[in-house]
């Protein structure tokens, strides 16, 4: 196994006023024997269990390009307890909570992608040739995966992509303010009138179905 080291920055507290120190990237080339089909599923369950051991909860997993360009990315952050225990004892910037802090660290993701690395390779997860994996923090404009991130980060402002328009519009920006049976919305109110800088007159809100989000970020307020 051949192994390299690509734009790897340690991930802690996140700096005032900006997005650096927020990513750390640990990759490196491996070959599996295996003919059989990818299974992500049962890779993430492997990337879970390898991240437990480490105080690692796994946030996503995704399986992308082709041929000798093929990418294994996983996005890792501290487990709840762990954050909790960093904030205890750092301190959080202002304007900063537990909930949006990763916390990893260059060497949680050095450690994780040689120990989930191994086990790819032993039990033979990733068949066909020459692929890459990549682990990084999701950072603080992660990406939301499903109902539990929604409920996570509810109060939190977020951008949102549809598949079809809502209401005219595929581009949503907003706090997300409640989490429904199905559905999130959103408030609108501190949205800025395009060209005019200012803050729109009146509240509004929109709602939008968990079946029409293609994606879904937070949006950085520090």
């Amino acid at each position: 196994m051949q192994t390299s080291l690509s734009a790897l920055v340690p991930v802690g507290l996140p700096e005032r006023g900006g997005m650096s120190g927020l990513d750390a990237h640990f990759s490196f080339a491996a070959k599996s024997l295996s003919q059989m089909g990818l299974n992500l599923d049962q890779i993430r369950a492997t990337a879970e269990r390898v991240a437990a051991s480490h105080g690692l909860d796994v946030v996503e997993v995704e399986f992308q390009g082709g041929g000798k360009h093929r990418v294994l990315r996983v996005f890792i952050e501290k487990n709840a307890e762990e954050r909790a225990r960093m904030a205890s004892a750092e301190g959080l910037p202002s304007g900063v909570e537990i909930d949006q802090l990763a916390g990893v660290t260059h060497t949680d993701c050095e450690v994780f992608s040689r120990d989930f690395g191994t086990v790819l390779d032993v039990e033979e997860l990733v068949p066909g040739a020459e692929y890459t994996l990549e682990v990084s923090s999701p950072g603080l404009d992660r990406r939301l995966y499903g109902e539990k991130d929604y409920r996570r980060f509810a109060g939190n402002l977020v951008k949102v992509q549809t598949f079809d328009p809502v209401a005219g519009n595929r581009h949503w920006r907003g706090k997300l303010t409640e989490v429904r049976d199905g559905a999130i919305v959103l408030d609108l109110s501190e949205r800025k009138q395009k060209g005019k800088g200012k803050k729109a007159a009146t509240a509004e809100t929109v709602e939008i179905d968990f079946s029409n989000i293609e994606k879904a970020n937070l949006v950085p307020e520090i």
